[in-house]
């Protein structure tokens, strides 16, 4: 079958105009997530490798709780379960009083919670990549916890850790998609 599609209505009102503002709140979307990930994420993975045992649990459990929960079930969770558990108030607020609820939802479950455990994850992986003789030398000579991770362990993390951030900040483009499912009109939905 040739169903001959005319592209140059692409280009038409008003589906050009769907298309530029669908793209440009995937864009908006996509990156304020991706801040928030970033941030919290480094906390978390620096937390996760800290001795200190109290420090060291709650991040991992953070972690392991919204990594291994599909971002789809943690978007509907948090936006159609969450504000019918919390107080009537603060309920109605997150689903209706809220400034566009639907993006304020699906950008903090995508960065605060989705994304950055996995960058959490990574950035504990690059942190413990550094060998154990240059952590020794650096406490040999004086340093404290917070110089050994400063000078020696994110430095060297950082460097190694760059290109799998740099694919997890492709993928959460990607993931962004699933916003059209709480309602948020990204460049999916548009098209």
């Amino acid at each position: 079958m040739n169903y001959r599609w005319d592209w140059s209505v692409l280009f038409q009102p008003p589906y050009a105009e769907w298309l530029v503002t669908g793209t440009l709140l995937t864009f908006d979307v996509a990156l304020a997530a991706w801040v928030i990930a970033l941030v919290v994420g480094t906390f978390v993975g620096v937390g996760r490798t800290l001795p200190v045992r109290s420090v060291s649990l709650p991040c991992t459990a953070y972690v392991e709780l919204f990594r291994n929960i599909p971002l789809l079930v943690q978007m509907f969770l948090w936006y159609f379960v969450v504000p019918e558990l919390l107080p009537h108030d603060w309920g109605l607020w997150m689903k209706c009083d809220m400034p566009y609820p639907e993006f304020s939802t699906a950008v903090v479950v995508l960065g605060l919670f989705y994304t950055a455990s996995r960058v959490a994850e990574q950035l504990r992986a690059g942190i413990q990549s550094v060998g154990e003789g240059l952590v020794a030398a650096a406490y040999a000579n004086g340093f404290s916890t917070f110089q050994v991770y400063r000078y020696i362990l994110l430095p060297i993390a950082a460097r190694t850790v760059i290109s799998p951030m740099t694919s997890e900040f492709l993928t959460i483009f990607k993931n962004s998609s699933l916003a059209l499912t709480i309602g948020v009109l990204e460049l999916t939905a548009q098209s």
